[in-house]
């Protein structure tokens, strides 16, 4: 169940989905983050970033590259991978690019969403996020299309003057003389995920609907948007976007168990789940303009990138009565090494994310675990009762919504 996951979504609906599947993805890392520098300060914090993202980063490049039919080794096809990343979702983070030739490129934020998150923080978070941990990762994006491809910063904050514009500059070059970036040896070990190796079946055939871009072979676009893709194309891209999350969660997950151990990094990761999946569900349902009740938290439940894409995590929804019932049928998702996966941690017995999500939708919203349906290996059903009292948001969402990401608006193409 793939392609019929997105029926119903007109091909501007599907676009405005996966500009929250972007930044939900980005806010993976604002869920997850507070918890490492609670516990474990500042500089552990700035490590487990750089090798998460140096660690998921080249991995979906590289499958996103495939998924959207461009390949190559210029500038121009580094930039492209960058439009299709969660860690610059459209909008919340005003990526510009300009392209001199096939090795000179440059970009720069017109607005940074990441930076409005920390600078309140003071110029120590600052430098972590814009020098510290940067520099490796943005050099390992690119390396991902070109090793010898290098990113440099004119400019970047701590803003000098104070609220100086744009937020930073870089440049990017290609070297054909420079030595080539190793390949990190975090997305060696991300690479062998099973994320990394799941198999995305073609978007639908569109129906009669043939406008948009089939792939993003042609020619680069600054100004690209999701809205530029055919159907088909589009739920290939937001399906990758989906993937990129569990990624990232995967690469985090082994972060922070290199550093603390098992123990410590299933405790964050379930404290990372309950705040992103809470946090964008609630996103997802102002989004489509849902409301609440069983079939507006049903419709999230579907739609959530928890749960996506269905090539990776075998999730199924179905009705009893009054409830629903959700379950998860063998899978990657529930197979990955040490159990590093959010639905594997589901399986495990932390259904606190679960409970996160629904209750995002509609605070009236519960779930328990019940026998799963024939087939199937774990499940839970979910009830609203109009008259049950609203629980209160759970803490890790609460925490999560520090992020200007939160409450971002999006503007319609």
């Amino acid at each position: 169940m793939t392609a019929g996951s997105f029926d119903g979504l007109a091909r501007p609906e599907l676009a405005r989905l996966g500009r929250e599947y972007l930044l939900a993805g980005h806010l993976i890392d604002r869920a997850g983050m507070p918890h490492v520098l609670a516990g474990h300060g500042l500089d552990a914090m700035r490590d487990v970033a750089i090798e998460e993202w140096m660690g998921a980063s080249p991995v979906y490049t590289r499958r996103t590259q495939r998924a959207l039919g461009f390949a190559g080794d210029d500038v121009a096809t580094i930039f492209k991978g960058m439009q299709l990343d969660i860690g610059a979702p459209h909008q919340f983070m005003d990526f510009r690019y300009r392209v001199q030739d096939a090795r000179h490129g440059e970009f720069w934020l017109a607005s940074c969403g990441a930076l409005m998150d920390v600078e309140p923080m003071g110029e120590d978070f600052v430098v972590a996020m814009c020098h510290h941990i940067e520099d490796p990762t943005f050099d390992a994006t690119a390396a991902a299309t070109n090793p010898r491809a290098r990113m440099r910063p004119l400019h970047r904050p701590p803003r000098r003057p104070a609220g100086r514009h744009p937020h930073c500059h870089w440049v990017v070059e290609i070297d054909p003389s420079a030595d080539p970036v190793p390949e990190p040896e975090a997305a060696r070990r991300v690479s062998q995920s099973l994320a990394a190796a799941s198999v995305i079946p073609p978007g639908g055939d569109g129906g009669t609907d043939e406008a948009g871009l089939g792939d993003y072979a042609g020619d680069f676009d600054p100004d690209f948007s999701l809205d530029d893709l055919s159907r088909p194309a589009l739920e290939a891209a937001v399906q990758e976007v989906c993937l990129q999350g569990h990624l990232l969660v995967h690469s985090f997950m082994l972060a922070v168990e290199s550093r603390f151990g098992e123990a410590e990094a299933r405790r964050i990761a379930v404290k990372q789940l309950v705040g992103s999946a809470g946090l964008t569900a609630s996103r997802l349902a102002i989004a489509l303009r849902l409301g609440r009740g069983l079939e507006a938290v049903e419709r999230v439940l579907r739609l959530h990138p928890l749960f996506l894409p269905r090539a990776y995590v075998d999730a199924a929804f179905e009705h009893r009565g009054r409830q629903l019932v959700v379950s998860i049928g063998g899978c990657d998702a529930l197979s990955e090494r040490r159990g590093w996966s959010w639905p594997a941690l589901l399986a495990a017995g932390h259904r606190e994310g679960l409970e996160a999500l629904v209750r995002g939708v509609d605070a009236r919203a519960r779930c328990q675990p019940v026998s799963p349906p024939s087939g199937r290996l774990v499940a839970w059903q979910v009830d609203v009762d109009p008259s049950a009292p609203e629980l209160p948001e759970p803490a890790e969402v609460t925490l999560a919504r520090f992020s200007t990401g939160a409450d971002f608006v999006f503007t319609e193409s």
